[in-house]
Protein backbone atom coordinates (compact mmCIF):
# COMPACT_ATOMS: atom_id res chain seq x y z
CA UNK A 1 0.00 0.00 0.00
CA UNK A 2 2.22 2.71 -1.30
CA UNK A 3 1.04 6.30 -1.15
CA UNK A 4 1.47 8.16 -4.38
CA UNK A 5 4.73 10.06 -4.18
CA UNK A 6 5.73 8.53 -0.84
CA UNK A 7 7.60 5.32 -0.22
CA UNK A 8 7.68 4.37 3.44
CA UNK A 9 10.15 1.67 2.48
CA UNK A 10 10.87 -1.76 3.72
CA UNK A 11 10.58 -0.60 7.33
CA UNK A 12 7.03 0.63 6.84
CA UNK A 13 5.79 -0.64 10.19
CA UNK A 14 8.14 1.53 12.28
CA UNK A 15 7.45 4.45 9.93
CA UNK A 16 3.69 4.06 10.35
CA UNK A 17 4.02 3.77 14.13
CA UNK A 18 6.09 6.97 14.22
CA UNK A 19 3.66 8.86 11.99
CA UNK A 20 0.71 7.78 14.14
CA UNK A 21 2.58 8.83 17.27
CA UNK A 22 3.39 12.26 15.83
CA UNK A 23 -0.22 12.69 14.69
CA UNK A 24 -0.92 13.14 18.41
CA UNK A 25 1.53 16.04 18.66
CA UNK A 26 5.23 16.87 18.74
CA UNK A 27 7.46 14.35 20.50
CA UNK A 28 11.12 13.55 21.02
CA UNK A 29 12.51 10.04 20.54
CA UNK A 30 11.94 8.63 24.02
CA UNK A 31 8.39 10.02 24.16
CA UNK A 32 7.67 8.38 20.79
CA UNK A 33 9.00 5.04 22.04
CA UNK A 34 6.75 5.25 25.10
CA UNK A 35 3.71 6.33 23.06
CA UNK A 36 4.22 3.60 20.45
CA UNK A 37 4.53 0.99 23.17
CA UNK A 38 1.30 2.24 24.78
CA UNK A 39 -0.87 2.29 21.64
CA UNK A 40 0.92 -0.26 19.45
CA UNK A 41 2.05 -2.83 21.96
CA UNK A 42 5.58 -2.84 20.57
CA UNK A 43 8.79 -1.16 21.63
CA UNK A 44 11.04 0.22 18.91
CA UNK A 45 14.71 0.05 19.68
CA UNK A 46 16.78 3.23 19.33
CA UNK A 47 18.43 2.06 16.10
CA UNK A 48 15.09 1.28 14.48
CA UNK A 49 13.50 4.50 15.74
CA UNK A 50 16.26 6.87 14.73
CA UNK A 51 16.84 5.14 11.39
CA UNK A 52 13.15 5.51 10.55
CA UNK A 53 13.14 9.13 11.78
CA UNK A 54 16.03 9.93 9.43
CA UNK A 55 14.21 8.34 6.46
CA UNK A 56 10.94 10.12 7.27
CA UNK A 57 12.72 13.46 7.64
CA UNK A 58 14.57 12.94 4.35
CA UNK A 59 11.23 12.29 2.64
CA UNK A 60 9.75 15.46 4.12
CA UNK A 61 7.10 13.61 6.13
CA UNK A 62 8.37 14.86 9.49
CA UNK A 63 10.52 17.79 10.59
CA UNK A 64 12.51 18.66 13.70
CA UNK A 65 11.14 21.30 16.04
CA UNK A 66 13.46 23.86 17.65
CA UNK A 67 14.30 22.88 21.22
CA UNK A 68 16.10 24.51 24.14
CA UNK A 69 17.54 21.26 25.47
CA UNK A 70 19.40 18.28 24.05
CA UNK A 71 16.22 16.46 23.06
CA UNK A 72 15.15 16.80 19.44
CA UNK A 73 11.37 16.79 19.04
CA UNK A 74 9.69 16.14 15.70
CA UNK A 75 6.32 16.93 14.17
CA UNK A 76 4.36 15.81 11.12
CA UNK A 77 4.54 17.97 8.02
CA UNK A 78 1.54 18.52 5.77
CA UNK A 79 2.95 15.84 3.47
CA UNK A 80 3.30 13.51 6.46
CA UNK A 81 -0.34 14.00 7.43
CA UNK A 82 -1.42 13.28 3.85
CA UNK A 83 0.75 10.16 3.62
CA UNK A 84 -0.53 8.87 6.96
CA UNK A 85 -4.17 9.49 6.01
CA UNK A 86 -3.66 7.62 2.71
CA UNK A 87 -1.92 4.71 4.41
CA UNK A 88 -4.59 4.39 7.10
CA UNK A 89 -7.39 4.57 4.53
CA UNK A 90 -5.73 1.77 2.59
CA UNK A 91 -5.40 -0.29 5.75
CA UNK A 92 -9.08 0.28 6.52
CA UNK A 93 -10.05 -1.11 3.09
CA UNK A 94 -7.63 -4.02 3.55
CA UNK A 95 -9.06 -4.86 6.99
CA UNK A 96 -12.66 -4.62 5.73
CA UNK A 97 -11.88 -7.04 2.91
CA UNK A 98 -10.18 -9.51 5.24
CA UNK A 99 -12.93 -9.34 7.84
CA UNK A 100 -15.59 -9.71 5.16
CA UNK A 101 -13.91 -12.80 3.82
CA UNK A 102 -13.67 -14.30 7.31
CA UNK A 103 -17.42 -13.81 7.81
CA UNK A 104 -18.10 -15.48 4.46
CA UNK A 105 -15.86 -18.45 5.24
Amino acid sequence: MKSEGFDLGRFSEPAMLILVSLAGGEKHGYAMMEDIEAFGGTRLGPGTLYGALARLEKQGLIEPVPSDDRRRPYRLTGAGSTALREQLSGLRAFAATGLGRLVAA
